[in-house]
């Protein structure tokens, strides 16, 4: 009878561990603002009114990214599934490509 006490304790110490890990572990939330991995690629092309920046998600999951302009505005929040594609047009005078981070 002992050792099943012991054995039930350490499964609810283990559940509870695991629990708490679970809880810790980083979000999707938590990464808003860093740097798109590489897998979503971009493009920037340069044009007579600002410039266009394609984007491509191969990635093997979906991907919420948004265009970084300095000195203008920025884009929308782009939730790409796997395999699609978005072109960002800006046109502005004092804009330019700064990057394409997590939204």
């Amino acid at each position: 009878m002992r050792i099943r006490t012991t054995l039930v304790r350490a499964a609810a110490v283990t559940a509870a561990v695991a629990g708490g890990l679970a809880l810790s572990a980083p979000t999707a939330s938590a990464a808003v603002g860093d740097t798109a991995p590489a897998c979503v690629k971009r493009t920037v092309y340069e044009t007579p009114a600002g410039f266009d920046v394609f984007l491509q998600n191969t990635c093997g999951g979906t991907m919420s990214v948004k265009v970084i302009v300095d000195n203008g505005g920025d884009s929308n929040c782009y939730v790409m599934s796997a395999g699609t594609n978005k072109n960002f047009v800006y046109e502005g005078i004092f804009g330019s490509y700064g990057k394409t981070v997590l939204c």
